[in-house]
């Protein structure tokens, strides 16, 4: 990963894993508060392009929030990112965060 990575995981901004830092101490970071806070229960990756430096993954998750103890329900995921020399500087993230949000906040 390189030193200037630029994480951005869209969604509800209430959720503490979404927004966008830099950095490649901060992919870590979101993937600390992440596995911290969601357990993941299903994943599948249904599709993955690429084409240069451009990468896009796509699949099916679940899981369960340990802020709530509820299960998410099924749904699609999309992961965006873009290689340079050799080294990933884009990571762009997109899940259902309403659904998600829904099972943390209950």
């Amino acid at each position: 990963m390189a030193d200037d990575l630029a994480p951005q995981n869209e969604g509800d901004t209430l959720l503490p894993w979404i927004g966008q830092t830099v950095g490649k101490e901060a992919l870590f970071d979101f993937l600390r508060v992440f596995s911290a806070n969601f357990q993941t229960t299903k994943w599948e990756n249904t599709d993955a392009f690429a084409s240069g430096d451009p990468v896009a993954v796509f699949g099916r998750m679940n899981g369960i929030t340990t802020h709530s103890g509820k299960e998410i329900g099924e749904f699609t995921f999309a992961l965006r990112a873009k290689v340079r020399d050799g080294q990933v500087v884009l990571w762009n993230w997109f899940e259902d965060s309403l659904a998600t949000s829904q099972a943390y906040h209950d």
